[in-house]
C-alpha cells in the first residue's frame, strides 16, 4: 500500500519541487510579518483580499499576480483598496516584497535532500507559484542553479499551480512523462492536481516526514 501523501506510478527519472514552504521555512511566517510591519490585525489580509477580489472581477488579485496578469504596483493598489474597503484604512505596504522575503530562510534538510538527489542523477526542476518581480530575491536565497536544471516560474508562463497548464509546461520542458516525476509541494491541491496528471505526489508537511516520503517514493 502506498504510504500516506504519495502516489505510486512507473520508475522515477525526475523530481519536481516546490519553492515556497517547501525549500523555505513556512510562509505563514512571511505574512504575520507582513501583518506586523503593517499594522494590521491577523485577520485583516485575508479581509482585504476578499474585499479586493469583490470589488473586481471575482478572482483574487494574488491569482493574478502569480500569472503574470497585474504587476505587483498594480497588486498593491488593489490590495490597498481592499483594505480601506475591509476594515478602513489605507497602510501604505511599503517594502512588500523585501518584508516577506526578510522572513523567510532556506529549509536546509530539503535543501540537502534535493542536492542528494540531484547527485544520485536524478533530473531537478522547480515548480513555483511566484511573481516576476521577486525573482531576484527568491533566486539569491537559494542554490536554484546549481540544483534545478529547470525552473518554471507561473509570474512568466501565465499559469499558476493547481492549474494543469502549469504541469503540462513542466512536462514539456522536461521531455518526460508525469508517469516519471515526482512532484513535492506543501498544498493539497496542488498535489492532488499533479496526481490527477499522473503525477507521484509528496504533500510537504514538516522536514523528518516529506524526506522519508520522498525517499519511500523512490525505493
Amino acid at each position: 500500500m502506498a504510504e500516506a501523501g504519495a502516489t505510486t506510478g512507473g520508475p522515477i527519472e525526475a523530481i519536481v519541487s516546490d519553492f515556497g514552504g517547501v525549500l523555505t521555512t513556512p510562509l505563514m511566517g512571511s505574512f504575520l510579518a507582513l501583518q506586523e510591519a503593517h499594522g494590521v490585525g491577523p485577520e485583516d489580509f485575508g479581509k482585504a483580499m476578499r474585499a479586493a477580489e469583490e470589488a473586481g472581477d471575482g478572482e483574487n488579485p494574488l491569482f493574478k499576480l502569480e500569472r503574470g496578469d497585474i504587476t505587483e504596483p498594480e497588486f498593491l493598489e488593489l490590495l490597498r483598496d481592499g483594505f480601506e474597503a475591509a476594515v478602513g484604512h489605507r497602510p501604505e505596504l511599503h517594502r512588500f516584497r523585501e518584508i516577506f522575503f526578510e522572513a523567510l530562510d532556506p529549509n536546509e534538510p530539503m535543501i540537502d535532500l534535493m542536492r542528494e538527489l540531484k547527485g544520485s542523477g536524478l533530473r531537478m526542476a522547480m515548480l513555483t507559484n511566484n511573481v516576476q518581480e521577486w525573482e531576484p530575491l527568491w533566486r539569491t536565497m537559494l542554490p536554484v542553479d546549481e540544483i534545478f536544471e529547470l525552473v518554471v516560474d507561473s509570474g512568466f508562463v501565465g499559469y499558476r499551480k493547481p492549474e494543469p497548464q502549469i504541469y503540462e509546461i513542466t512536462l514539456e520542458r522536461l521531455g518526460l512523462p508525469a508517469s516519471a516525476c515526482l512532484f513535492v509541494d506543501d498544498m493539497e491541491v496542488n498535489c492532488e492536481a499533479a496526481r490527477e496528471l499522473g503525477f507521484t505526489a509528496v504533500q510537504y508537511r514538516e522536514p523528518e516526514q516529506a524526506v522519508a516520503e520522498v525517499r519511500a517514493a523512490l525505493s
